[in-house]
């Protein structure tokens, strides 16, 4: 006996509306994640700057950022641990040294000189420059193989490099000193990235949350800049009114919260990260990175006063058609080593944003009950 079409009719309209519904939610979803992930991305750059130019302690600031975002990282673990009731993952102290070290150096120099150009440096110049960082990266997944050669790498280095040569040519406001610490913090941004990979990806470790990560990282990266601060900074910032020898309560307090809110703003940034890259896929990160990075450059513009001629715009043009074809590339190889990988180690991708890799199969391989907790709970 068949079904009338009476009766067959009211249920395709329900499923329709359950279909369209679960698609408006999705793209809300989405949409949300993306524009959080762009307060706390564009909010931390323009802060930044602007403490900068009042504050002008770079290596003090940034240790200050680690120790707040080693404090929420620890929170954050421990309501994890309750929730989910398992356990958080501690390193023992010779895997910790002889693993983490390398990756928190890198991480620590990237961060630390990238805060440091702002003293020199528009904010411009500077999101122009960290760009070149898919250059270095993919020089170093070269190396230790987690990137295949192919041809359309070339055309990839040439346009962010010409993008980049066009931009900074003739630039009105172009700063040597401050472009050479972005290019280097770029260039150790390359070995951070592809590092962080490789930690992430040993699933002996048990770093693959971001979290965990983020919390066993800070203590080496404050001990790696603190040598940094006491030859550069401790000297200066010992005489200044701005902390040590305050007349006044309230501009050390002041001077404190400015410095905490940095913080909270560079824990938001790696959670808003996290949140997009579980909950969507890298892939999307990376788009809304490259769209994130024009909005960046407007706002400069406009609000900053940064001076951008056609031939800087221009190069700026280019460079992101580098990094979309690279976003591209990315994305046609994972799709066709996604059955063997899975095959391989089907919880060992996590998908970093950075490198541009498709988290898809990542979200397949973390569906166990505890993840999906922590995601939940992450979100709401």
């Amino acid at each position: 006996m068949y079904p009338s079409e009476d009766l067959d009719l009211p249920v395709l309209k329900a499923i329709s509306n359950v279909a369209l519904w679960d698609f408006v939610c999705r793209a809300t979803r989405t949409v949300g994640l993306v524009l959080l992930y762009y307060v706390f991305s564009i909010g931390i750059t323009f802060y930044n700057k602007w403490l900068m130019k009042g504050f002008h302690y770079p290596i003090f600031m940034t240790l200050v950022h680690l120790v707040v975002i080693f404090c929420l990282s620890a929170l954050t673990r421990r309501i994890l641990q309750l929730w989910t009731g398992k356990p958080r993952v501690v390193l023992k102290w010779a895997v910790y040294f002889r693993k983490v070290a390398p990756t928190a150096m890198a991480t620590a120099l990237d961060i630390g000189l990238s805060n440091w150009s702002f003293l020199f440096i528009t904010i411009s110049l500077y999101t122009m420059t960290k760009s070149s960082a898919v250059l270095f990266i993919l020089f170093f997944s070269l190396i230790f193989k987690l990137e295949e050669p192919n041809p359309f790498l070339i055309l990839v280095v040439l346009l962010i490099s010409s993008g980049l040569f066009m931009f900074t040519f003739h630039s009105t406001q172009f700063n040597m000193e401050g472009f050479i610490m972005v290019l280097l913090a770029a260039f150790i941004g390359g070995i951070r990235w592809t590092l962080t990979q490789l930690l992430m990806q040993k699933a002996e470790l048990g770093l693959q949350n971001p979290i965990d990560t983020m919390y066993h990282l800070q203590p080496l990266m404050f001990l790696g800049l603190f040598p940094l601060f006491l030859y550069n900074e401790a000297v200066n910032l010992s005489m200044s009114e701005k902390l040590f020898r305050v007349t006044e309560l309230r501009p050390l307090l002041y001077s404190l919260f400015t410095l905490t809110i940095g913080g909270l703003l560079a824990f938001g940034l790696g959670f808003s990260e996290f949140l997009l890259v579980s909950k969507t896929s890298s892939l999307t990160l990376s788009i809304s990175g490259i769209f994130k990075e024009v909005c960046t450059l407007l706002l400069a513009a406009s609000l900053m006063g940064d001076e951008l001629s056609l031939l800087n715009w221009l190069g700026f043009a280019v460079c992101l058609c580098g990094i979309s074809l690279h976003v591209g590339l990315k994305t046609y190889y994972s799709k066709n080593k996604l059955p063997s990988l899975q095959q391989h180690n089907r919880s060992s991708e996590l998908g970093l944003p950075l490198l541009r890799q498709d988290s898809d199969q990542w979200e397949d391989s973390t569906a166990d009950e505890d993840e999906d907790k922590e995601q939940e709970m992450m979100l709401n």
